[in-house]
């Protein structure tokens, strides 16, 4: 095994911090092509799909290559931007508001961004940040609640560039933070903001990413997590028994997955008489596919089809001031221990310098 090129060693160079943000990823272009190459990697990845590779590796590269980028694409495109993909937008915006409030507090560091499938790639960024001279990092995975298809995942991503790596950063993973009072507090603002603009519906629907149901037997704390957030907001927010709901989206493939799935459910609230729903979904910090095509599209759709007559989508937390604060504070915390602290400029020094030395001569 080769290792990569490392930057020269200095001797006295101090050490440096840097927080890396991880999201999942997006194509480069609501096209075709970029959707193959974006779904090649990420269903590629053993964390993601749980299939041996002989198994795996007929039906990825015979049928889905070729046949899922073509309908993928064209779902992308519906909520395509002028600024490009949203989930990469909002990844940025966060990433900078993050940094700023770093700043403000004193914390001299790199604060960057990058995506466990997509660009900018995990080791292209962890490469920018060792010729930064970064030696200390913390990985924050934008998955609140954990998964081992997501959070560990970027684990995996991040060990396998350390592999290749000379000299190895000092790592920090921040693995779940489901319960943070700051995130649960950001996302009870966001839904009481959204409640005095546009009235409060009949049901709250809460919907998460699922996973297969096997992953809860084999040990994943997924489901319990997810539960776990919707109690404490729905204390935050004082909400009783039967005025929010726990659904599941994105099933893929035939196997049972976590249950109750996202628009089945709002077909039946709907068949029930259920005229007004909103829906929000607190495991996805930034808008993307899976909120704005799949849910404010689809399900919504679904649920008016069947009966229903208002649909309301709560947006994601995305550069929300609330949330950028909970995540500064979290990073926060995850960096105790490591000097962080930006060291005095020139003048700053020359102005201790006098006075010291004025303290001196009236001693």
């Amino acid at each position: 095994m080769s290792l990569r090129p490392e930057p020269a060693h200095r001797h006295g160079q101090p050490a440096r911090t840097a927080v890396l943000l991880v999201n999942l990823g997006t194509p480069d272009a609501p096209t075709a092509p970029a959707l193959r190459r974006y779904l090649a990697e990420f269903l590629s990845d053993p964390r993601v799909v749980e299939i041996p590779r002989l198994a795996w590796w007929p039906i990825l590269h015979g049928i889905i290559l070729r046949t899922r980028p073509a309908r993928s694409a064209a779902k992308y495109a519906s909520i395509w931007s002028p600024e490009g993909s949203p989930l990469a937008t909002w990844t940025a915006r966060q990433t900078e508001g993050v940094a700023s409030r770093l700043a403000a507090a004193g914390h001299e560091l790199r604060v960057r961004h990058a995506m466990r499938y997509g660009k900018p790639s995990l080791p292209d960024v962890l490469d920018a940040l060792r010729a930064e001279g970064a030696t200390r990092v913390l990985v924050v995975p934008l998955y609140p609640q954990y998964a081992a298809a997501t959070t560990a995942s970027v684990c995996d991503r991040v060990m396998q560039w350390a592999l290749k790596a000379r000299r190895v950063p000092e790592f920090r993973f921040l693995t779940e933070y489901h319960d943070d009072p700051g995130y649960i507090a950001a996302l009870a603002e966001r839904l009481l903001a959204h409640w005095a603009e546009h009235g409060r519906a009949e049901k709250l629907v809460l919907s998460f990413h699922g996973l297969p149901e096997r992953s809860l037997r084999l040990g994943d704390p997924y489901h319990c997590q997810c539960h776990k957030t919707a109690r404490l907001l729905a204390e935050r927010l004082g909400l009783g028994p039967g005025e929010m709901l726990v659904t599941f989206q994105s099933r893929f493939g035939k196997a049972r997955w976590l249950q109750p799935y996202t628009e089945p459910t709002l077909r039946a609230l709907a068949a029930q008489g259920v005229k007004r729903v909103d829906v929000a979904c607190p495991g996805f910090l930034a808008d993307c596919l899976e909120t704005l095509e799949e849910i404010a599209q689809e399900a919504r759709d679904a649920f008016l089809e069947a009966g229903g007559e208002q649909f309301r989508y709560v947006p994601c937390l995305n550069d929300d001031p609330a949330w950028i604060s909970a995540l500064t504070s979290l990073c926060e915390r995850h960096l105790q221990g490591w000097d962080t602290r930006a060291a005095p400029d020139a003048a700053t020094l020359a102005a201790q310098r006098g006075r010291a030395l004025a303290l001196g001569a009236t001693d």
